[in-house]
């Protein structure tokens, strides 16, 4: 965002999904459960496994949650999950992906376009917004870590592309390709990091004015409200002027 760290766009959301904590927690257990029956239950053997129990340990989810989601999938009594990636358009042309996971490709779809309906947006084809953001690798430290040479030095030795330190962490990207690797060298030089994730980043940014914005979080609120929505992007930018007025609202 403008006046923002680029970060700002992704991590924005937060504060809700604190409040919404039941609700996000079983969206990362079903991340869990998928990585897991996917490939090795095993997280040192499993990348994508070992991510998603590391970003459910970075918003507190108990251990024995974590432990049920890879138990039920070691058990075979997981439901059959398909991921599904939808592309369109909020309020004010803002670009939006949301991911989903379901087990109901006719009732996602349903439900999902008619939200960006009722929200003034418009589902797109696959593709239709996915040229305005790159897949990457993301993965951040708290400042203690260290400073910001410190941390660059590291990031640039384990491979990643940028680092940007501002008043809220350390934020270093990398290849999506790359992401296990970089992760698991950081973590040798800086140790635990506080989340490790693929995420999609914005290469065209749409300004909003605070009306646009709030109409754009309202399309945002209602997605996430999905059961079978597991992460929603959007490509929006706003000055510090309209981010303070929204967040006082």
């Amino acid at each position: 965002m403008a006046g923002h760290s680029k970060w700002a766009n992704i991590q924005h959301r937060k504060g809700r999904q604190d409040k919404l904590r039941s609700k996000l927690f079983s969206k990362l257990a079903k991340e869990i459960t998928v990585a897991a029956k996917m490939g090795d239950p095993d997280p040192d053997k499993n990348p994508r496994l070992r991510m998603a129990v590391k970003e459910a340990k970075s918003v507190s989810v108990p251990k024995d949650v974590i432990d049920r989601a890879i138990k039920k999938a070691i058990g075979g009594d997981a439901e059959n999950y398909d991921e599904i990636r939808y592309e369109g358009y909020g309020p004010n042309g803002v670009a939006v992906i949301v991911e989903t996971m379901t087990d109901n490709r006719n009732r996602t779809a349903s439900t999902v376009r008619s939200t960006f309906s009722k929200n003034g947006g418009n589902l797109g084809e696959t593709g239709s917004v996915g040229f305005m953001f790159d897949r990457k690798g993301s993965i951040s430290y708290t400042l203690e870590v260290g400073d910001a040479d410190t941390v660059m030095m590291a990031a640039i030795e384990a491979g990643a592309e940028d680092c940007e330190t501002t008043e809220d962490g350390h934020q270093i990207t990398c290849l999506d390709t790359d992401l296990n690797e970089v992760s698991t060298a950081l973590e040798a030089e800086l140790g635990e990091s506080e989340s490790t994730k693929l995420i999609w980043l914005p290469n065209i940014q749409t300004e909003l004015d605070l009306d646009g914005l709030e109409k754009l979080m309202k399309l945002v609120d209602a997605l996430e409200d999905d059961d079978d929505v597991q992460t929603v992007t959007t490509n929006f930018e706003a000055s510090d002027d309209v981010m303070a007025q929204f967040s006082d609202e």
